[in-house]
């Protein structure tokens, strides 16, 4: 699955037992312009570092998985938890890109030589 949207925050990688750590990222998403959606994605062991150059504010597409998993508290009630497991990341605009690209600065043509051997 993927979806396309803005940077709102980036967490710093959380150490969550010896042998798991994770990231999250947490994106402005716009389907209803009236109601925005802010979804978190996590990032988990080595795609952590997908996080690494993305900024606030950023325009990023994310593609991701859907987990879902049951759960039993300690009275026998079954509740139901889904993440949203980043596996790709791409940035869209920011994050270095700048807005306009660069051209070559104009040449002079008013300041050529008057020992000009053009023919013409």
């Amino acid at each position: 699955m993927d979806i396309k949207g803005k940077v709102h925050e980036v967490s710093a990688t959380m150490q969550v037992t010896e042998s798991l750590k994770k990231r999250e990222l947490i994106v402005e998403y716009i389907e209803n312009p009236q109601y925005p959606e802010y979804l978190k994605f996590e990032a988990i062991q080595d795609r952590c570092n997908l996080l690494d150059n993305v900024k606030v504010g950023d325009d990023v597409e994310v593609f991701f998985n859907l987990r879902g998993r049951p759960w039993t508290d300690k009275n026998g009630k079954k509740s139901y938890f889904n993440s949203l497991q980043l596996w790709r990341l791409n940035v869209l605009t920011g994050g270095g890109a700048s807005a306009s690209p660069e051209y070559a600065p104009p040449a002079d043509i008013s300041s050529a030589p008057d020992d000009d051997d053009l023919p013409f």
